[in-house]
């Protein structure tokens, strides 16, 4: 079974793309200066900075034409040093998760379960959830890996051996927009989530989802960036050309 943990995020990670502001840190990030803002976040040594320095690695490597596994094993250090700094910040925790995933997308398959990067991110993502139930981003993280887990290991064995389930993600995502109603980065992954899984199927709400992300409110380059990809794939699903946006949602979704 592939792994590919469904957030550009988100999630995100870049799922965090429109989190509340945090000061400098933030300035910078939102201005699209992602290398000054990981320095000042590391500067501040602690908990939030670290996580401010993955978030802003983690965007920048979202806004690359192709994918980079050397930046995202830098954001990666920098969530782990988030967590050691702090076990408790559910940021650390979401970051980690992000940058397993798309690593796992690079380094493919078979290197990701011998690295135990599912397991680990679905811990991850269980951690932050612990420490803030109503989390947007691991609420839309776990949606995203229970779908993944059903697209790739089918839904009987997805149930049997993981407890997965289709509905279950759903249910996952709902939370995540009843906990961020304005956040167009939850949406825009949860487009990207369903039409990596049966575009036909999810073929409405795709489509409603693409066009909140494009109607939305960006306050930053990342944000911005976003709704600009939301707006191509949304004229590629209206004109009905699957080949094409299939192949458009893997590279936004950080595939090689």
């Amino acid at each position: 079974m592939r792994y590919a943990l469904a957030l550009a995020i988100v999630l995100a990670g870049t799922a965090s793309a429109d989190a509340e502001p945090s000061g400098t840190d933030f300035q910078l990030y939102a201005e699209g200066k992602y290398d000054e803002a990981v320095r000042a976040g590391l500067a501040r040594n602690d908990a939030a900075g670290f996580g401010d320095a993955a978030r802003a690695a983690l965007a920048e490597e979202a806004s690359r034409d192709q994918p980079c596994l050397d930046c995202l094993e830098k954001a990666e250090g920098f969530a782990r040093r988030a967590i050691a700094a702090d076990p408790k910040f559910p940021d650390g925790h979401i970051y980690l998760a992000i940058s397993l995933g798309l690593e796992g997308r690079i380094e493919g398959p078979l290197i990701a379960r011998l690295n135990g990067y599912p397991a680990e991110a679905k811990r991850a993502l269980d951690a932050a959830l612990a420490a803030d139930p109503k989390n947007a981003w691991a609420l839309a993280g776990l949606g995203g890996w229970n779908i993944e887990i059903v697209r790739y290991a089918g839904p009987r064995l997805a149930k049997w051996f993981y407890g997965a389930s289709v509905q279950k993600g759903r249910d996952h995502f709902a939370a995540a927009f009843k906990a961020a109603p304005d956040n167009i980065t939850v949406r825009y992954q949860y487009a990207l989530t369903l039409s990596d899984y049966d575009p036909d199927r999810f073929h409405s709400e795709i489509e409603e989802a693409l066009t909140d992300v494009v109607n939305g409110s960006a306050d930053t380059v990342y944000g911005r960036l976003l709704q600009k990809r939301a707006a191509d794939l949304l004229d590629l699903h209206k004109k009905g050309e699957p080949d094409t946006y299939a192949a458009r949602v893997r590279k936004y979704e950080g595939y090689p």
